[in-house]
């Protein structure tokens, strides 16, 4: 990738602990064959030790292959050509740790630079050589996409904006080019006695989309909340078969004023909020935790984890047509051309479809598993 230096601010090499992750996954490598196959799922969990590692589950309810993690991992960034997977730390975290699926090679832990720290979130390019990561800047408190050379040895060769605040999801769209931010709006901050997770600018939030050239850092397009839903944090994405960018939102207002949760964008489309007959917001508990596309492209599963809920969207009709009831359900991802993988905090994986049909049920004793989920396809 050309780096345009107009937009980036290149940052210096980082040093690998590669006697720290030498030492953490000593004896994870070995001649065994995994049998990692597809329709096999990448997970983060919390063990039953109270430990976290990330997973791979196969479909008939065994774990494959597991690597510890030294915090709470979040969502996994997943390169399907080249047979590799980031896990990322949950927010504020600043590890992420890349493995190849198969065990062919050594695991690499990185890590952000000393003044900034992942949102959890990340997309490899297209042809897998570069990870785009959401990041922190603890100086400005502003959002950049940090960019990571894949190829070599995850070393960050630099950064771009994201023309918001407090950048959650990002995705890599169909064209191979845009990548979509979800700038959820809420200004953190990492400094002696706060956790980086207190909200500190809930009445100025400005959550938004943005489309951004991920070869140069150019801002394409952005779309705003509306003032009136100016506290509707931005936070998951997904592309549907038309191109359309579907999102899923976290409210900061108060309870009794809670909005539909649910929307819809293009690069030059606004922001569309779907408006279901009967009012979903306050059932869903004001948040989504996260978005998946069908395998056809034509249904968006959104989950409620706090309800208890996923909710399917038809993206033709801009309508919910289905829910699934399952306490805790966060993790979502397509399982089929018109079904959904899920998981929960109560080690259950479930596959539904959108009519109520249950297709299967797997129980993990004692994990928990996290946000988010992937396949191996």
């Amino acid at each position: 990738m050309a780096i345009d230096r107009r937009h980036f601010l290149i940052g210096t090499a980082m040093t690998l602990a590669s006697a720290q992750a030498s030492h953490a996954f000593a004896g994870v490598l070995d001649d065994e064959q995994f049998g990692i196959t597809s329709g096999d799922l990448i997970a983060a969990c919390r063990r039953p030790d109270g430990t976290y590692s990330v997973v791979i589950l196969s479909v008939d309810g065994s774990i494959l292959r597991e690597l510890p993690l030294e915090g709470r991992g979040h969502d996994i960034a997943l390169n399907q050509a080249g047979g590799e997977a980031v896990v990322f730390a949950r927010r504020p975290g600043s590890f992420a740790l890349a493995f190849d699926i198969h065990g062919r090679r050594e695991p690499v832990l990185f890590t952000t630079p000393a003044n900034r720290h992942f949102y959890g979130h990340g997309t490899f390019s297209r042809d897998g050589r570069l990870l785009y990561a959401t990041e922190h800047d603890n100086g400005t408190r502003a959002g950049v996409i940090g960019v990571y050379d894949a190829s070599g040895g995850y070393r960050r060769i630099g950064e771009f904006p994201t023309y918001g605040v407090g950048p959650h999801e990002a995705i890599l769209l169909a064209d191979g080019k845009t990548l979509a931010v979800a700038n959820g709006g809420i200004e953190t901050h990492v400094e002696p006695g706060m956790t980086g997770r207190e909200k500190l600018n809930v009445e100025t939030m400005q959550p938004s989309l943005a489309f951004v050239d991920s070869s140069s850092g150019r801002l394409i397009s952005q779309h705003m909340q509306s003032d009136g839903l100016h506290k509707l944090s931005i936070r998951h994405l997904a592309q549907d078969a038309s191109g359309a960018i579907w999102f899923g939102c976290q409210w900061e207002g108060a309870a009794g004023g809670t909005p539909e949760l649910i929307g819809c964008a293009g690069i030059d489309t606004p922001l569309r909020i779907i408006e279901p007959a009967d009012p979903m917001g306050a059932r869903l508990a004001g948040y989504i935790g996260s978005v998946a596309i069908s395998g056809d492209g034509r249904l968006i599963a959104a989950s409620a984890p706090r309800a208890g809920r996923i909710v399917y969207v038809d993206t033709q009709r801009r309508a919910i047509v289905g829910e699934t009831l399952l306490m805790d359900s966060c993790a979502i991802i397509a399982a089929s051309e018109k079904s959904f993988a899920m998981t929960s905090g109560m080690g259950i994986v479930q596959v539904d479809a959108p009519d109520h049909t249950h297709l299967s049920t797997m129980t993990f004793p004692g994990r928990s598993f996290d946000n988010h989920v992937r396949m191996i396809i």
